[in-house]
């Protein structure tokens, strides 16, 4: 256990008493390795936003256990509060709870509090043993950002001199996934900037967005290739257009090969796919080309296998899920794209051992589910975004205060992240001038549409809306009631769904004129339906392209940001290619043609199923009503006519649960 775990949970002893508040302005405790510390302990931790939903939750699982002389859900509750006011909470609770204070200025009294509070929860432990370590005297601002720098994010920008040492660093730092808040992003650009190294470029942006680096690189990438004598075009995306800038990268330098060799395996940059190979090609640049369908494939299998090799533990944090599963959605976008004849020995061998990757995965994130680390993902905080989709309306809310007052969210009914890879390369070969900053989401548990959409719209678990969790009808009103609640005028609030074909746009379009809404929720459900009623995924990626081919998606993007709309897409859950194993005869909540789940109101028709299925998972899941409960398919299988294949959804495997939040915009110049 760290210092930084010892010192904040020292004030939280269990046999103290069993209630506790959290006191929390900077949501210190809400980091998840702290999360599991707490839990080990015997602490559950409940958040305090809404006052009555808190009253139901509190009166249901806890007072009513403790009235009766039992021990509840957990041996002591800690009442989490954003505030240092704890009078704000009712009375009783304030007068049966015992205390905690927790802040960033008393942690970290050395440092600016206004640079500490920009540093993500989970480098604070890292932050701490270097503030009690190493500093003996107060630092100011600009000081503090380059302590943090150092410490937290491992870049020294003062000690960067050439465009090598800068491109090393960088790679390195976001193959790591350390991207830096903006604040530390702007403080290092200017630093750089000042010795003159790219002074006319948006080193910040670089710094800040994996996605917009990336776009550097692979346009670098392809003109360094036409510099050696490779004539081709690249895999996945055109030659770029003339507003993004040429950016030359040292890419013969062997600390740049290394990290670049790396990105084309994983699946973050593309390779070029080339004619013919000079014979005195160096060979670190294979990685980066494809001269023919056998090398493509061999650039898939060697993908997987890296994804084999790392995916997450279970004890690992949702943060290392999310960055796997935007690899793992790079890697199979490619697998559906290759060419060749289905049931061809090449295709049969990238097929299986992407069913060995789909295997491991889905027992890895079954088990990280059961350790409950996915019911604190509810806990998590949403003004940096939103880690599971209930969170996605409170962090359009932060984004209007921060001056983005027209907010469109664009929900992708079913669409997993492969998905979403192929509709953004179409995007970009085809209109050239959209970015997107890529992150995800975390669906709800059992992803169907009645139980997930429901709760994306909302803003509130399931358990908060349980009158209409196995239907759809609600939505509107529950999206209109969030942002009411936030004092947005009603008529200023737009909800559309079913949306997928071009001639429906002029309609929205004359609908965004005369009303002028400042806040949308489009649901487009083209994915979703299609899904269902194919055999495979590779068969919906052709449709996918099909429907692309119609310019639907780039035109409701334009016609959004020329409106001068924030456009944020998500989706609800994903999709997995599944097998049937036979359809229960109990009742149960069935989404159209097959499901990864069955929903049981009786412990005794679980039961009853369970034993009917023993590849069945049944998995407690926080946040959702006490009398709903799931028993999903085990495996990539699925409740439907025994050995029939189907793409559908339900279940709990890296393409249902975890999709795309984008953020689209147009790349600068191009407004």
């Amino acid at each position: 256990m760290s210092h930084w775990t010892d010192r904040i949970l020292s004030q939280f002893t269990a046999d103290l008493t069993r209630l506790w508040v959290a006191c929390d302005p900077d949501e210190v405790l809400l980091d998840e390795k702290l999360l599991a510390e707490l839990r080990s302990r015997g602490f559950e931790v409940m958040l305090y936003e809404d006052p009555f939903s808190f009253r139901a939750e509190f009166e249901e699982r806890y007072r009513g256990a403790w009235d009766r002389r039992e021990a509840g859900p957990a041996p002591s509750l800690v009442l989490h509060l954003r505030g240092a006011d704890q009078n704000v909470l009712p009375w009783d609770i304030v007068h049966h709870g015992r205390v905690a204070r927790l802040s960033l200025a008393e942690l970290f009294p050395r440092l600016a509090y206004s640079t500490v509070k920009q540093v993500e929860p989970e480098h604070l432990a890292v932050l701490f043993d270097a503030h009690e370590a190493e500093l003996q005297s107060a630092r100011g601002e600009n000081e503090s950002k380059d302590f943090i720098l150092e410490h937290v994010y491992q870049l020294t920008p003062r000690s960067i001199r050439t465009p090598v040492d800068f491109w090393r660093e960088l790679l390195r730092m976001h193959f790591a996934n350390r991207s830096l808040p903006p604040l530390f992003a702007k403080h290092a650009a200017g630093i750089l900037q000042g010795k003159g190294l790219f002074a006319d470029q948006p080193v910040a942006a670089w710094l800040s967005s994996k996605s917009v680096l990336l776009r550097v690189v692979q346009d670098a990438w392809y003109r360094y290739l036409t510099g050696q004598g490779l004539d081709g075009s690249r895999t996945g995306e055109p030659p770029p257009p003339d507003y993004v800038a040429k950016i030359e990268i040292p890419f013969d330098h062997s600390d740049v090969q290394v990290l670049v060799d790396s990105m084309f395996l994983d699946g973050t940059l593309h390779p070029m796919a080339v004619h013919s190979v000079p014979a005195a090609m160096p060979s670190w640049i294979k990685a980066g080309i494809v001269q023919d369908p056998a090398a493509l494939q061999a650039l898939v299998l060697k993908g997987v296998d890296g994804l084999i090799a790392s995916i997450p533990s279970e004890a690992a944090s949702h943060k290392d899920w999310s960055e796997f599963a935007k690899r793992y959605g790079e890697i199979l976008a490619r697998a559906h794209g290759l060419p060749g004849a289905e049931g061809s020995e090449q295709l049969s061998k990238v097929r299986s051992t992407i069913n060995a990757l789909h295997a491991q995965t889905d027992g890895r994130l079954q088990a990280w589910v059961a350790a409950k680390h996915y019911a604190d993902l509810m806990l998590q905080p949403v003004t940096k975004g939103p880690v599971m989709v209930h969170h996605i309306p409170r962090f359009l809310r932060h984004r209007r205060a921060a001056g983005e007052t027209k907010v469109a969210l664009l929900v992708f009914d079913g669409l997993a992240f492969d998905q979403w890879v192929q509709i953004r390369e179409r995007l970009i070969a085809s209109t050239k001038r959209f970015a997107f900053d890529e992150g995800t989401s975390f669906a709800w548990l059992p992803t169907v549409t009645s139980v997930s959409r429901q709760a994306l719209f909302s803003g509130l678990k399931p358990r908060e809306f349980d009158d209409s969790i196995d239907r759809t009808d609600k939505e509107e009103t529950l999206w209109k009631t969030f942002w009411q609640n936030e004092g947005v005028n009603p008529n200023e609030v737009l909800y559309r769904r079913a949306l997928r074909q071009v001639d429906q746009l002029d309609a929205l379009e004359s609908d965004l004129t005369d009303r002028r809404p400042k806040v949308l929720g489009l649901i487009i459900d083209e994915v979703d339906d299609r899904l269902h009623k194919e055999r495979s995924k590779k068969d919906v990626a052709l449709w996918i392209g099909n429907w692309l081919a119609t310019g639907f998606v780039d035109r409701l993007f334009s016609m959004l940001l020329d409106k001068g709309y924030h456009i944020y897409l998500t989706a609800d859950h994903g999709n997995v290619e599944s097998t049937g194993v036979g359809r229960p005869n109990q009742g149960v909540i069935a989404e159209t043609r097959g499901e990864r789940v069955r929903v049981y109101r009786s412990e005794s028709l679980l039961a009853d199923s369970a034993a009917a299925y023993p590849s069945t998972v049944r998995l407690d899941i926080a946040g959702l009503p006490a009398n709903f409960m799931p028993l999903f398919a085990g495996g990539r299988t699925a409740f439907v006519p025994e050995g029939d294949q189907v793409v559908v959804h339900g279940g709990v495997s890296i393409e249902e649960l975890i999709v795309p939040f984008v953020n689209v915009s147009y790349v600068i110049g191009t407004e």
